[in-house]
């Protein structure tokens, strides 16, 4: 049981960006049925990482059915309108048109099933010059212009994670709530196009703010924050410490209390975070020194006891053991438990349900869904 019980979705997906929109929705009770090729989705032979399974598909495909549908076939594209009729939510992230070529285009889905939220995933909006180009996870990126802000000053970076692909299917997962909201109220369902470059353009509101108004490019500082300062890593002598001063209070006992550089509260470049940034050269020559003549668990201890926001730099093979890491357990399709971390806003008395072998739904679901 979940806020979603009751709730029929059907999901024509593949990789992150669907299947994230939808596993969240499996995740609050809703079913989920999977539609797939006879190969299956995209995901499900990008490794097999996870005990023979795919990291990706386990991360995304928890508790959903899976049925393996033709959607070219007449036979199979009935199984899918009798679905789409009882159905609350429909996602899909084909190739643009898809669901035009098969006779479900959005004012066919309108007509036909008015009470249905349609929910297209594509990378740009279809009112675009780039309607129709395709789109990739780092290629959005590139495109947004994440890339030119990552990284270090001689090497642009794309995000090391499926950023583009992670932040769409969270749109997507919120578009469903606030339409099935709306659908409540009215009766009425609606078409929705989640645009992935929209999503990242949107991550991207402050530098582009920052130059339309000011005319300064954001530049690239690896670790370093590029309008907050200090805010970034320091050398101690046996490892790093990452502090955050994000107020002139915390300047303010970060001098005073931390590091024993009261000198620094009267020297007018510094007196502001807009000044320190752009004196950062000016004040890393006077904080890296005092840093890198401290133990790190002295450097720690004195942010701590002055209420300085800090972290440790943390590898892939440490977050395994992190002390604040929450996790949960899910199931594979050959009945082996892989531990996954848990999601944001689940309690430890989430269950997660299993993943669905290919396929493995289909009879019945063309038997429910009455196809011959």
């Amino acid at each position: 049981m979940g806020a979603l019980d009751g709730i029929l979705v059907v999901a024509i997906e593949q990789a992150v960006a669907a299947p994230l929109c939808t596993v969240r929705l499996a995740d609050a009770g809703a079913r989920v049925i999977k539609i797939e090729r006879p190969e299956g989705e995209t995901a499900r032979h990008y490794d097999s990482a996870v005990k023979g399974t795919s990291a990706y598909f386990a991360w995304l495909n928890r508790g959903k059915q899976s049925a393996v549908l033709d959607l070219k076939s007449d036979g199979d594209l009935a199984v899918l309108r009798t679905m789409l009729g009882r159905a609350d939510v429909l996602v899909q992230n084909l190739i643009p048109g898809a669901l035009d070529r098969m006779g479900l285009s959005a004012e066919v889905l309108r007509d036909e099933f008015p009470h249905l939220i349609a929910v297209s995933i594509l990378g740009y909006g279809q009112d675009t010059d780039y309607a129709d180009m395709k789109a990739y996870d780092m290629l959005v990126q590139a495109e947004a212009g994440i890339c030119a802000v990552t990284g270090t000053p001689e090497t642009p970076s794309k995000i090391g994670v499926s950023a583009a692909d992670i932040s769409t299917g969270a749109n997507a997962h919120a578009a469903v709530l606030e339409a099935l909201i709306e659908r409540g109220k009215t009766g009425r369902g609606q078409s929705i196009e989640i645009s992935m470059f929209d999503g990242i353009a949107d991550w991207m509101t402050v530098p582009l703010l920052h130059f339309e108004h000011t005319g300064k490019e954001t530049q690239r500082y690896g670790m370093l924050h590029a309008s907050i300062y200090p805010y970034r890593p320091f050398a101690c002598r046996d490892g790093t410490l990452i502090i955050a001063v994000q107020s002139n209070g915390e300047w303010v006992r970060l001098c005073r209390e931390a590091l024993g550089r009261e000198d620094l509260l009267e020297r007018e470049e510094f007196a502001t975070n807009a000044l320190r940034v752009q004196n950062r050269a000016a004040l890393d020559s006077e904080l890296e020194p005092v840093f890198a003549a401290m133990t790190f668990e002295e450097a720690l201890s004195r942010c701590k006891n002055a209420g300085i926001a800090w972290a440790r730099f943390t590898e892939v093979r440490d977050l395994g053991s992190h002390p604040a890491l929450r996790r949960t357990n899910v199931t594979l399709e050959d009945g082996q438990v892989a531990s996954l971390p848990r999601p944001a806003g689940r309690t430890s008395a989430f269950e997660p349900g299993r993943l669905p072998g290919l396929g493995e739904h289909t009879d019945a679901i063309r038997e429910e869904f009455g196809a011959g």
